[in-house]
């Protein structure tokens, strides 16, 4: 099955929003870790958390959209910008 990296960008000013919504996110990924492979927040300069990633199994990029459609942090609001690429593991494990 096809890799796809999923790429979600927090809003400005969000993190309230983002720590609010956090134990519903991390539910619903447990929910799906058959396609999650790897996943974890992005950070800004500081360190602070920014966005998430995630690298993801899935049949195709309508199941991606799918999955983050149904995030509970997409349905809050949280991300002001998402982006989805097919992805190819060269080195590494996942």
């Amino acid at each position: 099955m096809p890799l796809f990296a999923l790429m979600c960008f927090d809003n400005p000013n969000a993190l309230d929003l983002r720590m609010a919504t956090r134990e519903a996110h991390l539910a619903y990924v447990r929910e799906n870790l058959a396609m999650v492979k790897v996943a974890g927040p992005l950070l800004d300069a500081a360190e602070g958390m920014a966005g998430s990633m995630f690298i993801l199994e899935a049949a195709d990029r309508a199941a991606v959209e799918a999955f983050n459609a149904a995030d509970p942090y997409q349905k809050a609001g949280l991300f002001g910008q998402v982006e989805i690429r097919g992805f190819k593991a060269s080195i590494g494990q996942l």
